[in-house]
This record gives structure tokens, sequence and C-alpha cells, in this order.
């Protein structure tokens, strides 16, 4: 491809990111050198190359998939973070944090606010920790508060209402009984068979428990998938999505770590036509790894249409990961002195 197409090619998808509306050979004028009827020209070749469509006859064109990639690969320019921005993202990081998660979900939601995207983090090391703690909380009237810790500091807790109040011995049948089964059980070890063993072994404790077992169960597959999604309401309000599609990844959020396994060693742009079984047409996911301590410990990632503002929106993942593998491997060694 010669310059001037990929020239026209670059200009079409950054006009298309900003409107959200057919490009056509007027608006690029104004970034290329040449007449409106050669402009049209070379975008009906881009057209016939697969790079661009045109979505009705007498519409300009829109980038494709492909057009896409050739523009996020190698012809579209980062905007580099001033100081001043990288003292806003700064600010919306914690200062102090007990634990690995509590930061990241703040760099997350910081994002998610930043970009009106679905945030991701994908956390490494999460699904191998060990569960430390259960405690059943009775917190009023038929309501209970579920909480676990695991061996990395992880915090999590579900509210649980029941239809009857516990008596002090089912609670502390509960309490002795996940003491015993469930204390330095790895997350990742805990699939059906393994809970429904452990049902059984409850006995006539089984039903009146077992509302508190079914909690249980969804938070240890939350922690062991180690996945974390927050935006999703900025994925509800995207125009460029279907709304049924959204509600089956929401209700399906477990796919998200068979895409992003992979993605530890860097930065990474996937489209979701890349992805078979990826359920939201027409996305991206960038990802980018955190590490501790010069180990990857997850990867951060954001979840938009492929119309995404990418030279903008890329340097802002990429500082916020690079300031939690710092405050991350900081920390630790503040913990061993």
């Amino acid at each position: 491809m010669d310059e001037r197409k990929l020239k026209i090619l670059t200009a079409v998808v950054d006009e298309y990111i900003i409107t959200g509306e057919p490009v056509g050979s007027k608006a690029i004028m104004s970034h290329i050198k040449a007449s409106s009827a050669t402009i049209r020209n070379e975008m009906a070749e881009l057209e016939k190359q697969g790079y661009l469509e045109q979505p009705h006859t007498s519409a300009g064109r829109v980038p494709t998939y492909k057009g896409y990639r050739l523009y996020v690969d190698s012809l579209m320019e980062q905007d580099p973070l001033t100081d001043e921005e990288k003292t806003r993202l700064d600010a919306m990081l914690p200062d102090d944090f007990i634990t690995e998660e509590d930061l990241v979900e703040h760099a997350s939601l910081a994002l998610a606010e930043l970009t009106k995207c679905a945030t991701v983090v994908a956390n490494s090391t999460l699904k191998f920790s060990l569960i430390s703690k259960v405690e059943v909380i009775p917190t009023g009237k038929r309501m209970y508060v579920i909480l676990m810790i695991t061996s990395n500091g992880a915090i999590k807790n579900k509210v649980c209402r029941l239809e009857f109040d516990l008596t002090h011995e089912q609670l502390e049948f509960f309490d002795n009984f996940v003491r015993e089964n469930l204390n330095g059980v790895p997350l990742s070890e805990l699939s059906d068979s393994y809970i429904e063993k452990l049902s059984e072994a409850m006995g006539t404790y089984m039903m009146s428990l077992s509302p508190l077992v079914s909690e249980l169960v969804k938070m240890t597959k939350e922690m062991g998938d180690g996945i974390i999604i927050n935006g999703q309401s900025n994925l509800l309000t995207c125009k460029d999505f279907n709304q049924n599609e959204i509600i089956s990844f929401l209700d399906n959020q477990k796919e998200l770590r068979n895409f992003i396994d992979g993605t530890f060693s860097g930065l990474n742009v996937m489209f979701s036509h890349e992805k078979d079984g990826f359920v939201i047409h027409n996305s991206s996911i960038i990802t980018s790894p955190f590490s501790k301590d010069g180990h990857t410990a997850g990867a951060l990632g954001l979840i938009g249409p492929m119309r995404l503002d990418y030279a903008k929106f890329i340097p802002y993942l990429e500082y916020f990961t690079k300031r939690i593998s710092d405050m991350l491997s900081d920390n630790d060694g503040e913990d061993d002195t």
C-alpha cells in the first residue's frame, strides 16, 4: 500500500473515532493534499482491499476490523502524557493501600471513569491463593454477611438474605465446618464436585445452611477466576453495542479469562473478530500487564467498541500499569523491612 493510501486510512479512522459517522472525501481533504476525486478513488481502493466499508451507497466510509488492525499496529500516533496529566492520574491512585487488590481496584475504577469504557482486572496470582478465613456475620433480621480472606490479602464479602434467622448452634456449626474443610484450600481446587462433597458432609445442617453455601460457592468461583469487571454501565449505555450481547457477557464473565490469560507478556489489543466465542461483536479489548518485584502479577484492561480513541487511551492504560507495578514493588520492599 502506498503512502497516500496509508495517510487516507489513518485520517478516516481518526475522523470516525471522533464523529462516529461515515467519513467522506471532503472531511479528508484537510489531512491530505489531494483533490476530492482523488481521495474518493483511493477510498474506493481501500474498500476493495478490505480496509474500509461503505454502510450505504451514498454514505462515506467507515473502518473495517482489518482497517483498525493496521491502524493500531502501524499507523496511529499515540498522544504522550503531559506532566499535568500524569499528576492527575497519580491523584486517582491511593497513597496508602492495604492489599494489592485495593490498589488495582482504584486504578480500574479510575480508568473506567476516564475512558467511559468497562475495565477488567485479571489477577494471575489470586486463583492460586489459599483461603485463610471464612466468617458469617449477622447484620440484621435474616441478613448475613459472608466474609472471605485469602492468603495474599484479598478480601471479598457478600450479603446473604435468608428466609429465616439462623440459630447460634447453626452459625457455630458453619464456622467450625468451613474452618476444618476450607481454610488452607487453594481457590483453584474448589471445583463443583469438591463443593458438592462438602455440602453432603454437612448432613442435617445442609438444608438450613444451603443459602450460605450457595453464596460461598459464587464467591470462590469469582475469586478463583481472578476476573473483576468495573464500569459495566458504560457497556450498557454504549450505542455501538447490542444490549442483549452485553447482558449475556455480564452473565458469563469468566469467558474473559480464556482471552486474557495469554496477554501478560505486554500491551495487547484484541478485536472480537479475532476471538471465537466472544459475544460482544464490534468490540475491542486492550490489556497491559502489571508486575510485582519483576514477576507478572496480573493485567489491567479496557473493554469498549472498536471505535475507541486508542491513541489517547493506551497511554492512560500503560501509565496506570507502570504505576501499579512500581507501587506494588515499593510496598513489598517496605513490608520486608
